[in-house]
């Protein structure tokens, strides 16, 4: 018998480094598990930043592009090349730090996490700086030095190709619809909890943003806004807090659904010290208190704010900083358990229900159960008779088989309504078709005006172009097919918002000012400001008298101009709300002045009072030769000239301060000599006496002309081109005024790079 050799002992594998490109990429996939993952640390990192705007642009779900633009402190030009390194971060410098942390990053692995993953593009500018810095990272290190460009104050990253080395992770987020919505959802919460910054999230290509909220005092007004009116009236405020040390401390604030609102899935917004969190325990604790007061198969809407001292919350137990860990967290969520359910029952002694009414009108007869059952069908087929239960009702005074008819219906009361059905859809139809509100004959003519002189081709540029930039203080550069033109902007933002006047008339919303404004001082700076001897005084009777024949006018004129254009002037004269033209924008409120003195301006009554015309003379200085006068006699004429000036004073003007890039810094400096400048105060600098020149900016000076700056570029870009998308017909005069100015063919240019 052959006896086999014992089969050898495998050894156990050797143990060995892996590679650190390796250790980073399963790293990445831990902290950037989808698209949403790095739009959340985007946003965040964009709060740390001090941002008052972010804006989120994905496409394809955010595989094939995000870009988080905001307009936060910027990074620092030396920080630029340990950006994306692991463990690189501005947030702490020592662990110990990690029990103070209050914002919202900290690990420094976001970044250099999107790197591994995807191709990674920062933009870049700080304040003082006159050009930003844009740069490429791949695998956490620089493919380039930082290359100097024009930017918006702020950062700008942009993921392009997200998980393009994570084959099977592709793949699978490839056949997902959902993650778009995940990215809206993910934009809603940060909107209703940080509602100080306004934010916008849409598809690449999209003309409107899904998400759109703008910095606002009131958190039911931002829940309103994001989720809709329909939750937003159905919220209750809740507030709960503990100071005791042996047990908990923690303040609690936020809304909670009352019983008249109903869905199908449970939405809770949880923030944790400013930090989007979730929360099981608590979530469940909270779905249990609402299965004892919503029906059956109804959900909530929670939003809740808890802040607890930092060193109670552990904030470095999850790769994504999704959960975080409290101390005493059995007792917290008991104590706030606890609040609900007294709020709840409190609350929910009794339920609304609304009753939609529909007024019987003499022109439709009443449709009785004999006309639906033996009129015939329109083929001539035999009607056949249909069960009670199943009549679709089509008539508010046929009872069968509804709670109607058991209702009381006191007649004089629903006379007496104003709020009805037939109110409410009036109101609807006027904002959706403003065409039906311009009921005056001379408001419509002055739209059917508009209409009729509209340009085709233009109005196809205004369509169809797409905005590159501003290349100057009033062009900016559009292409339209295969054609660059310039586009004065302040010619095309008046003509937009006098139209706006004219489609939007006696239906405004208002901008409500912090302070009532005195007309008549206002149309004295206005008079001042242009008065080119500064020194001379011999005119200040006459500006004087100027100011009180306006301020008198406009008073006279106070209810016809808040009716119809929601410019409310009180009966000591002053001004006190504006009309809203476009929705996100306000105009520039330096140039008040000059439009209430433009609005006092009455043809009919200067010549003869006030002498030498002098009137007329400063008039021409301060508002120029266009749209001077309001003509207040004839109603046609009023409404066009005040529709003229409300475009005037609302257009897209270069701020008054002089821009801060460029040679327009020389404004804001100032200059310091030495103990020995010679000739007098000559302002060069003598290397060879020792002398020096300091040069210094007067920061506020510049900070708030940035500002102005920046706002102006931001609003032209998204709020002045798309709202001339879908609302401006350009006249047939801008074809030939210089409004429009074609500069280059993109196919031209291609073959002469092509030659080259």
């Amino acid at each position: 018998m052959e006896i086999e050799p014992a089969e050898e002992a495998k050894e156990p594998p050797r143990i060995h480094r892996l590679d650190e490109s390796v250790v980073n990429r399963i790293a990445a996939g831990e902290v950037i598990q989808r698209p949403v993952s790095a739009v959340k640390e985007l946003v965040e990192n964009s709060l740390d930043a001090s941002s008052t705007s972010i804006s989120v642009l994905v496409k394809d779900g955010g595989l094939k592009l995000i870009q988080v633009s905001d307009d936060g402190h910027g990074i620092r030009y030396e920080d630029l090349p340990i950006l994306c390194e692991r463990h690189t971060t501005s947030k702490l410098s020592k662990y110990e730090d990690l029990q103070s942390i209050k914002s919202m990053g900290f690990r420094g692995e976001a970044l250099a996490s999107m790197t591994y993953v995807g191709h990674v593009t920062v933009t870049t500018i700080t304040r003082g700086q006159l050009h930003g810095y844009r740069v490429s990272y791949r695998d956490g290190v620089m493919e380039n030095e930082p290359k100097a460009c024009a930017a918006v104050k702020g950062t700008q990253i942009v993921i392009e190709n997200l998980f393009y080395n994570v084959i099977a992770r592709r793949k699978t987020l490839q056949n997902s619809a959902d993650d778009y919505t995940k990215i809206v959802d993910l934009l809603s919460r940060f909107a209703i909890h940080h509602i100080d910054v306004s934010f916008s999230c849409r598809k690449h290509g999209a003309a409107r943003a899904d998400v759109h909220s703008v910095a606002t005092p009131s958190r039911l007004n931002a829940i309103r806004s994001v989720y809709g009116l329909s939750v937003a009236q159905n919220l209750i405020k809740i507030e709960a807090s503990d100071n005791d040390p042996s047990s908990s401390v923690f303040e609690m604030d936020g809304f909670i659904s009352n019983s008249n609102y109903v869905t199908k899935k449970t939405t809770m917004v949880l923030f944790i010290n400013d930090r989007l969190v979730e929360c099981t325990a608590l979530k469940r604790a909270l779905e249990v208190v609402y299965v004892a007061t919503l029906p059956k198969a109804s959900k909530p809407f929670i939003y809740m704010s808890i802040t607890l001292p930092p060193e109670h919350v552990d904030v470095n137990v999850h790769p994504t900083k999704r959960e975080v860990s409290l101390l005493n967290q059995e007792v917290i969520v008991e104590k706030i358990q606890s609040v609900v359910e007294s709020v709840l029952r409190n609350s929910n002694e009794s339920r609304t229900f609304q009753e939609q009414t529909v007024e019987a009108t003499p022109s439709v007869p009443s449709v009785t159960n004999n006309d639906l059952h033996l009129s015939p069908s329109p083929s001539g087929s035999k009607s056949q008779r249909v069960p009670v239960n199943k009549i679709v009702r089509t008539d508010s005074s046929d009872p069968a088989g509804r709670m109607h008819a058991y209702l009381y219906k006191n007649p004089q009361k629903y006379l007496g309504r104003d709020s009805s059905l037939t109110t409410v859809r009036s109101s609807v139809r006027q904002r959706r078709n403003l065409k039906e509100t311009a009921d005056l004959t001379s408001i419509q003519e002055l739209i059917n005006d508009i209409d009729s002189k509209c340009h085709s081709g233009l109005l196809d540029i205004v369509r169809q172009s797409t905005y590159v930039g501003m290349a100057d203080d009033v062009f900016a550069l559009l292409q339209h097919n295969t054609h660059l033109y310039l586009a004065n902007v302040v010619n095309l933002s008046k003509e937009l918002m006098y139209q706006q006047v004219l489609r939007r008339f006696a239906h405004f919303n208002a901008i409500q000012l912090s302070e009532p404004a005195p007309l008549q001082e206002l149309i004295m700076l206005a008079l001042k400001e242009e008065d080119l001897d500064l020194e001379s005084n011999e005119n200040d009777d006459l500006k004087k008298k100027i100011a009180e024949m306006n301020t008198q006018l406009l008073k006279h004129k106070s209810e016809m101009l808040e009716e119809y254009f929601c410019i409310f002037i009180d009966s000591d004269g002053n001004l006190s709300r504006l009309p809203i033209l476009l929705d996100q924008y306000t105009p520039d409120m330096d140039r008040v002045p000059e439009f209430v003195l433009c609005l006092g301006n009455d043809t009919s009554m200067r010549i003869d009072q006030v002498p030498h015309c002098c009137f007329h003379l400063q008039l021409i200085s301060v508002i120029g030769p266009q749209h001077l006068f309001v003509e207040w006699e004839e109603e046609k004429n009023c409404f066009q000239s005040l529709a003229a000036a409300l475009g005037n004073f609302y257009a897209m003007h270069p701020p008054m301060l002089p821009n801060p890039s460029g040679k327009g810094l020389e404004f804001y400096r100032k200059r310091k000599h030495g103990k020995h400048t010679q000739d007098g105060g000559n302002s060069s600098c003598h290397v060879g006496d020792g002398t020096a020149e300091e040069d210094e900016f007067e920061h506020e000076l510049l900070s708030e002309a940035e500002t102005a700056w920046a706002q102006r570029e931001w609003s032209i870009q998204h709020v002045l081109f798309p709202s001339m998308r879908l609302f401006l017909k350009p006249p047939n005069s801008m074809a030939s005024n210089g409004t429009f100015v074609r500069v280059a063919s993109l196919e031209k240019l291609y073959k002469i790079f092509e030659r080259c």
